[in-house]
């Protein structure tokens, strides 16, 4: 729970803000052991934050301008009043001004950013924290806002690539459907004053227009829960693994997000050395950011590698996510004590092959989409047409 409180320091000096505590009694213990007294106490209300979604284009613009506000000497509650001021997304400017509130209150700039995890990552915490601790805040806000940048830049690759085939896909769908819902039935209405069996092709058609037309309803259920029943399952622990699994293996799919997995763990780990964050702390951050429950487990198990005394790299071996010149790099880099700029040398390969694995996929995507609307297109038009032939014939017999 948060309260609003007014107290006195030592000085005599009215000071206002706000705390985090369990119950107000918890809270006005905290503010005593700061030394301060209570005025009054009360809890705040939750107010409904406006303007929308905070972006990460947001958060880097933010990392930006507040590292160099803080390298150029303005202090931190200064910098974030410039910053609150300016903030065009109305919700992002609110977080801002609770962050500078928190920070007059007492709270270190990284506990307080803590307290917005929907805002900052935990990733961007504990670079936050790693930058107080060294001094070197500034340094870390720059370094951070390169990272969200190319985080981005790959997230947008992968976007790309995925969403392409979808909405070509869809359309394939959307129009093979319509076609056997709507077109069909009026060449079929033509049909049935033949007075003669119609080919096994045009029957086969017909038969599934009546089905998709007669049981939609059911179709559209069935799949509904189907989809409902996977996606329960995949937010249990075995679920997620066996999701997570299938999706490293899948044929062009899988060796794409094998390689976003690869640049991500390596570019997160990275940052987090290069920035002073202690390595199993790093590595903690980076199972949980990691987006994919194998690539959780592996990192997990490097985890205990170091508690036993070993290194990163033994237990990537065991694995086949991450290839031999991935794991030789980094045991190169460990042994020479120069692993972070061993992982961005990685991490700069692999969003290259990703690079590369996108453009390609696109050129192979198109082709193959063409393909199977043309067949599935060119199979309904023959259905259709041989019975038209026929009758042509019949009619010109009789005449």
């Amino acid at each position: 729970m948060n309260f609003t409180y007014k107290a006195k320091d030592s000085k005599g000096k009215v000071v206002e803000g706000d705390i985090e505590a369990s119950s107000q009694f918890d809270a006005i213990s905290k503010l005593k052991s700061q030394k301060l007294s209570v005025i009054n106490i009360s809890q705040t209300k939750k107010k409904k934050l406006k303007g929308g979604k905070v972006s990460s284009k947001d958060i880097v613009i933010f990392s930006r301008q507040l590292s160099t506000l803080v390298s150029s000497g303005v202090p931190i509650i200064q910098s974030l009043s410039i910053l609150e001021s300016q903030a065009e997304n109305k919700n992002f400017a609110q977080v801002i001004a609770t962050i500078k509130k928190d920070i007059e209150g007492g709270l270190s700039i990284s506990d307080a950013m803590a307290k917005h995890p929907k805002v900052f990552s935990e990733l961007y915490v504990s670079m936050i924290r790693a930058g107080e601790l060294g001094g070197i805040l500034d340094t870390i806000l720059d370094r951070l806002s390169s990272y969200l940048e190319s985080a981005a830049a790959l997230r947008d690759k992968v976007k790309s690539a995925l969403m392409y085939p979808m909405i070509v896909g869809g359309i394939a769908v959307v129009i093979t459907v319509f076609l056997i819902i709507f077109v069909i039935p009026i060449f079929k209405n033509i049909f049935q004053g033949f007075g003669a069996e119609l080919p096994l092709i045009t029957r086969i058609v017909i038969g599934a227009s009546d089905f998709m037309k007669y049981n939609i309803i059911y179709i559209l259920l069935a799949l509904g829960g189907v989809f409902y029943g996977v996606k329960r399952y995949i937010k249990t622990e075995k679920g997620r693994m066996k999701f997570d699994s299938i999706i490293l293996k899948l044929p062009v799919f899988g060796i794409i997000l094998k390689k976003v997995a690869i640049a991500k763990f390596s570019r997160t780990l990275g940052t987090l050395i290069k920035s002073g964050v202690p390595i199993l702390q790093g590595l903690e951050t980076v199972a949980k950011t990691s987006g994919n429950k194998v690539i959780e487990e592996i990192i997990l198990g490097s985890m205990k590698s170091i508690r036993e005394g070993g290194k990163i790299s033994e237990p990537l071996k065991k694995n086949d996510v991450f290839p031999s010149m991935v794991v030789q790099m980094i045991a190169v880099g460990e042994e020479t004590g120069s692993l972070d700029n061993m992982l961005f040398k990685i991490a700069d390969f692999y969003d290259q092959e990703v690079d590369s694995a996108v453009k390609g996929l696109t050129s192979m995507i198109e082709p193959l989409v063409m393909v199977f609307m043309g067949t599935v297109i060119g199979f309904i038009v023959i259905a259709m047409f041989i019975p038209m032939f026929q009758m042509g014939e019949i009619a010109s017999k009789a005449g």
